[in-house]
């Protein structure tokens, strides 16, 4: 049975500074919890707990290569959250592409 991840979850994981600096990181490639933690003041045990968050939201997954456990960013719950976000993104278009439209007829009226 696959785990379904909702919206909810991506954004609990992702309301987090440190987490989306994790992930802003795997946009470079995998990298083990040692080489996350590297730019930060925690623990790698702390890195750890922060990368297993953003697992469960299917953010991230996890591999095992030789005797490093490598992290990779996954896209589809940010696939998922850009396609919420479409419907949001029209509307404040169109407002623009109304108010760009007013602006225009009144700079075309001679005062």
């Amino acid at each position: 049975m696959a785990i379904q991840i909702s919206l909810d979850d991506t954004f609990a994981a992702l309301a987090d500074p440190t987490r989306r600096a994790i992930l802003a990181r795997l946009l470079d490639g995998e990298a083990s919890v040692a080489e996350l933690a590297q730019p930060f003041a925690l623990t790698v045990r702390a890195i750890s707990k922060h990368v297993g968050v953003l697992e469960q939201a299917g953010l991230v997954t996890r591999s095992r290569s030789a005797q490093k456990h490598l992290s990779r960013i996954e896209l589809k719950p940010l696939r998922d959250i850009d396609r919420w976000l479409d419907g949001y993104r029209k509307l404040g278009e169109g407002r623009f592409d109304r108010m760009e439209d007013l602006l225009r007829r009144g700079a075309d009226k001679p005062e």
